[in-house]
């Protein structure tokens, strides 16, 4: 009788491109992440990860359940030197193969699990000799300014500008529909996601002028009946990767992003608005239980849960903390 691993052996043996055996593996692995409840883009960038991990092994001919450690460290000099990811690029790749092996144990293909050891060995280096305290780069308030204000297209610098006053996720700013946003109260209700603890956030007076604009002319865009704050060129709700475009085309255009550079600190994309809007929100003294409840952060402490923060006087705490941008 075959075994469950032999079995994975023979279905690797793989022709020109993606073999129809390989396409079932993928997919099998896509439904385990639903199951899991791991969120759609998650499961997404896992889906492509994985592939771009197959698609190496199948070019040096190894076999995914009998890979060794030269072969890992062909495929890590490969996404350094190939594909140019940083640090953070990385961690993303190899702890979605850690989380593909780990599938792999679960149907009996294999029984060890070898991206752990060498995520130890590697990754915690690239780490330790990053020359910056954080992965990801900080810009200063002024610098914030000149790449809101340089942008012309309305949604576009809608979505640029949202994402510096809230700090929240490219996943969650596609989710928004209009019936989301509170106008009165400047508020905005996100859709639950597992990452998120509290869903209610809050923009000031310029985010408020720049959103209702964009709101204005995307009736000229938005397909009939399409509840999406922000939308597509084709008029249907835009998608995360194209958020990604967005920020990092303009922040290349200004010098704060450099695509071609393996320095973590040279790059700016969407998840640096985050870092930005806790940064600053922090240096203008707001209370560190306000920041973690605006980031949506998840409670660490069991007392957590019992602390309950008065939404207007963390609305009032944050237009006072929220840098003001000086918005043309």
């Amino acid at each position: 009788m075959i075994s469950s691993a032999d079995k994975f052996k023979q279905d690797a043996q793989f022709c020109e491109g993606i073999s129809l055996t390989r396409q079932r593996v993928l997919e099998d692995f896509e439904a385990d992440c639903r199951r899991r409840r791991m969120v759609p883009h998650t499961i997404r960038t896992y889906r492509t990860q994985v592939r771009i991990y197959l698609n190496f092994l199948d070019d040096i001919n190894v076999d995914p359940v009998n890979v060794d450690r030269k072969a890992l460290e062909k495929f890590l000099d490969y996404l350094t030197n190939v594909r140019r990811k940083a640090f953070g690029g990385l961690e993303n790749q190899f702890s979605a193969l850690s989380t593909f092996y780990d599938y792999l144990i679960y149907e009996e293909f294999t029984r060890e699990n070898p991206i752990l050891p060498f995520r130890r060995r590697f990754l915690r280096y690239f780490k330790e000799t990053d020359d910056c305290e954080s992965p990801r780069k900080l810009i200063s308030v002024e610098e914030m300014s000149a790449l809101v204000n340089s942008i012309l297209n309305p949604r576009d610098r809608a979505i640029v500008l949202l994402l510096a006053k809230t700090g929240i996720r490219r996943e969650e700013l596609v989710q928004i529909d209009i019936s989301d946003v509170n106008w009165p109260n400047q508020s905005i209700m996100l859709k639950p996601r597992a990452k998120r603890s509290n869903r209610l956030i809050f923009f000031d007076e310029e985010c408020n002028s720049i959103l209702k604009y964009w709101v204005e002319v995307r009736e000229d865009y938005a397909q009939e009946g399409e509840r999406a704050l922000f939308t597509n060129d084709h008029g249907n709700r835009i998608n995360a990767d194209r958020v990604y475009e967005i920020v990092t085309g303009n922040a290349e255009r200004l010098g704060f992003h450099n695509r071609k550079s393996k320095n973590p600190s040279d790059h700016f994309f969407p998840h640096c608005f985050r870092h930005w809007f806790t940064t600053h929100l922090l240096r203008n003294g707001m209370r560190r239980e306000y920041v973690q409840e605006l980031r949506g952060d998840r409670r660490r402490e069991a007392i957590d849960i019992y602390h309950h923060i008065d939404k207007e006087a963390l609305r009032k705490e944050y237009l006072s903390c929220i840098p003001k941008l000086g918005i043309d």
